[in-house]
């Protein structure tokens, strides 16, 4: 996919390579910053106790490295904003690529439904007494409008986002370590904490099970570097930098936020199972350094992690539901771009879809709303495996047509280990997530239902595809490299 080079001021069929290597970044960084590490990180902690949550997020994170180096080999050689739904279609079978399009497209609409419920609750906060309908409501023309001017529009809001994250992170963890040493805050913590109870590891290898799914939805995002790949200025030389720079960036925030919270807090704190900002860990930690308005402080930063996951859903959604069109898997209308290479189509109907979801979340007691995130929960995985199988099939008839590797713009360490491990992994976090409902003296079928759904319909949807299009896999010597 190579850049348009007409006018301005006609349509174009391409989309515009405006993003720079600081967004490519940014964009991968922040997507993976947010209520994940500020809120979600505290549960784990009192599940799995420190040790347990240290290696449930060091796993997930060298698979999530594995992922990236993975997608980064094929976005730099092939930049497209259908990412790895292309890729499956090109080097697995048209049936997958159609299934996780479709897949991904939906997690990330579900998603922005799930930031715009978020939202109310945190403005509430501030104003108790005001309507949800109305900060819901602006946060969606928000969101809309920096997608709809350009890409460029969308780049630059989520750097700014995202610097806000990364300087939380920062100052969180200087002042978490002055605090361990004794230099802030009184006496020295040490590592006392690590030891009282049953720490560092609380409720053996089940609990740390339990974790990897917690751990996943905090990872999840990083693979928007695929998506935003089509939309890069150079993707041969910014795709390989941004995976370098970002998952050391990651892995450093999230394991040392986590052992930072375990050393401060004990696992055993009650608030730390819960999910209210006001005692998000970052927020004790604050409070316990003497920080004033660490509740209001947090609950800012916080709001602006859901305005940036929320944008980057709107981002990645609308790109695939526009590639799904061009390649005929979608109504063609939802191909159409306008003068600035934005998919306008595309971006209205994802915004209504949100809409729509969060809406049933209003009415009745939003068990609608709860299914629809239920189907949501396990697709970032599925893509994720989607993603290991694409490389696979990728690297091996890359060989198999007799080119050379070293042509490759990046090549991944490590292969065929690499994409191996990160699919075996993400099938034990996906048919592990809710292990308990199949121990004991019954069933529980409705656990079952609720955390499994999104598989079947994964499932059934590339099925479907696959018996009314009688697709084949595609033999290696066949894959189109171009």
């Amino acid at each position: 996919m190579t850049s348009n080079p007409q006018s301005s001021s006609t349509v174009t069929n391409e989309l515009q390579r405006k993003l720079k290597a600081r967004h490519l970044s940014m964009i991968s960084l922040g997507g993976t910053i947010g209520t994940g590490l500020f809120l979600a990180s505290g549960g784990a902690i009192h599940t799995a106790g420190p040790g347990g949550a240290l290696v449930a997020y060091i796993a997930i994170g060298i698979m999530v490295y594995f992922l990236m180096t993975s997608l980064a080999e094929m976005a730099a050689y092939m930049p497209v904003a259908g990412s790895f739904s292309t890729y499956a279609t090109k080097f697995v079978d048209p049936a997958l690529g159609f299934a996780l399009g479709w897949n991904y497209w939906y997690n990330w609409a579900i998603t922005i439904a799930a930031e715009l419920s978020a939202v109310t609750l945190i403005m509430k906060f501030w104003f108790p007494d005001s309507p949800s309908i109305l900060w819901s409501a602006l946060c969606l023309i928000i969101m809309f409008l920096l997608n709809y001017l350009s890409v460029k529009g969308f780049g630059e809001a989520e750097y700014w986002f995202s610097l806000i994250k990364v300087v939380t992170v920062i100052i969180f963890l200087i002042i978490s370590f002055l605090m361990i040493f004794g230099i802030m805050g009184g006496e020295a913590v040490g590592f006392k904490n690590f030891t009282i109870g049953d720490a560092p590891f609380n409720g053996g290898f089940m609990a740390i099970l339990g974790i990897f799914m917690a751990a996943g939805f905090s990872f999840q995002g990083t693979e928007l570097l695929g998506v935003a790949a089509g939309e890069s200025d150079d993707p041969a030389r910014n795709i390989p930098r941004a995976v370098r720079q970002v998952f050391w960036r990651i892995l450093l925030f999230y394991i040392l936020a986590i052992l930072a919270i375990g050393l401060l807090i004990p696992y055993t704190n009650e608030n730390l199972a819960n999910s209210d900002v006001t005692v998000s860990p970052f927020t004790l930690v604050f409070d316990k350094a003497g920080v004033a308005f660490a509740a209001s402080v947090m609950n800012a930063i916080i709001l602006t992690a859901v305005l940036s996951a929320g944008n980057s859903g709107m981002y990645a959604s609308t790109r695939m539901l526009w590639d799904l069109a061009r390649e005929g898997k979608a109504p063609k209308f939802l191909a159409k771009l306008n003068k600035r290479g934005v998919p306008v189509n595309s971006l209205i109907v994802t915004s209504l879809v949100g809409t729509l979801a969060f809406l049933a979340s209003l009415f009745g007691d939003g068990v609608v709303y709860t299914w629809l995130l239920n189907a949501s929960g396990m697709s970032g995985f599925i893509a994720w495996l989607g993603i290991a199988i694409s490389h696979y099939r990728f690297r091996k008839a890359y060989i198999a047509q007799g080119r050379d590797l070293n042509a490759l713009p990046y090549k991944a360490k490590w292969f065929p280990f690499g994409p191996l491990f990160a699919f075996i992994l993400c099938v034990i976090v996906i048919l592990g997530q809710n292990y308990s409902a199949f121990i004991g003296e019954q069933i529980d079928w409705y656990g079952v239902l609720v955390s499994y759904i999104g598989l079947p319909i994964f499932i059934a949807v590339w099925l479907g595809y696959k018996i009314t299009k009688k697709t084949k896999i595609v033999p290696l010597d066949q894959c189109k490299l171009d």
